[in-house]
């Protein structure tokens, strides 16, 4: 299988509701390690989202993430209520993972008072880890992101690879890391040496925002993955890569990834979410396994525990 035909092999079967994703299973051999856990013991509570027909849950695509942080000393438990409602009583981090994998005809994945609760939340000290992947999670979180000045490019992110192939998985090098103690550490042995994002939509900040992420010169966006479809099966035939992502795509935000504080507490935004899982596709023909996130990509974990450190207070 050609790498772009393998990409969008990946990309498609991440999209929630389609067929593939039935293959699409958490990685039964990762065992997350943490040499010097942060917290010995009584550590932060971090809540990971589960009431808003998320994709990502404790017990589902997360779970291998909430192993990595109960080894890093944390409590971790699924929230399972309304904003407004008492799902931030006694969170110390909140986690919202790629919401809206099943859209309510009622309305919106986050009702109006939800969003002014979490956004008050974090005015007031809270911590707030918010990530929406691409189409169509980028549409169902941009309300609450808006409220902190987030804008989601909410397509695919990509980028023309040398050789004319188009990826969507980004590999982010030390020298493109912005500079902030999330990818610094508060040490050596905690710096993020690189950083994988599969798949995933671009993101902009509010002013003072830190990226931590920088997308590469000249990525684009497409709005969905049959326009992705259509882009990549039209270069690989021959059409000059400029003339078709002019006609299909869009220049892409700044980032995948930032970082601010909003009042008295922090924000974290990411554009992909399975940066921080271990997850792998079953192939119904007998092709072997295709494996991704921290299983594949050790720095990824590394990346994930700085960011709760950053977030907890633990990491500058």
């Amino acid at each position: 299988m050609r790498p772009s035909a393998l990409i969008l092999a990946l990309a498609a079967v991440l999209t929630a509701g389609s067929a593939a994703a039935q293959q699409q299973v958490v990685d039964p051999d990762f065992r997350p390690a943490v040499a010097r856990p942060a917290y010995a013991s009584d550590g932060p509570t971090v809540v990971i989202d589960g009431a808003h027909h998320n994709f990502h849950t404790v017990a589902g695509q997360y779970a291998p993430f909430a192993a990595l942080l109960r080894a890093d000393g944390y409590e971790v438990r699924a929230g399972t209520a309304a904003f407004d409602a008492g799902g931030l009583d006694e969170v110390d981090v909140l986690v919202i993972a790629n919401a809206g994998a099943v859209q309510e005809p009622a309305g919106p994945i986050f009702t109006g008072a939800e969003i002014a609760a979490v956004e008050a939340w974090v005015r007031d000290g809270g911590r707030l880890l918010l990530i929406a992947d691409h189409a169509p999670f980028g549409a169902a979180a941009e309300p609450l992101a808006a409220a902190f000045g987030v804008r989601m490019g909410k397509g695919y992110a990509f980028a023309i690879a040398t050789g004319r192939s188009v990826t969507t998985n980004l590999v982010y090098p030390p020298e493109a890391f912005g500079a902030h103690p999330i990818m610094t550490g508060s040490g050596a042995d905690e710096r993020v040496e690189s950083v994988t994002a599969f798949t995933g939509q671009s993101l902009a900040g509010p002013p003072g925002a830190t990226v931590l992420l920088p997308l590469t010169v000249g990525a684009r966006e497409a709005a969905n993955l049959p326009t992705l479809q259509r882009l990549v099966a039209r270069i690989e035939a021959g059409e000059a890569a400029e003339t078709v992502t002019a006609e299909l795509s869009a220049p892409a935000l700044p980032a995948q990834a930032l970082a601010f504080e909003h009042g008295e507490g922090r924000v974290v935004v990411l554009g992909e979410a399975g940066m921080l899982s271990a997850q792998l596709v079953r192939f119904p023909d007998g092709r072997p396994d295709l494996r991704f996130g921290m299983n594949v990509a050790p720095g990824n974990a590394r990346f994930g525990l700085n960011v709760m450190h950053w977030l907890s207070g633990s990491g500058g």
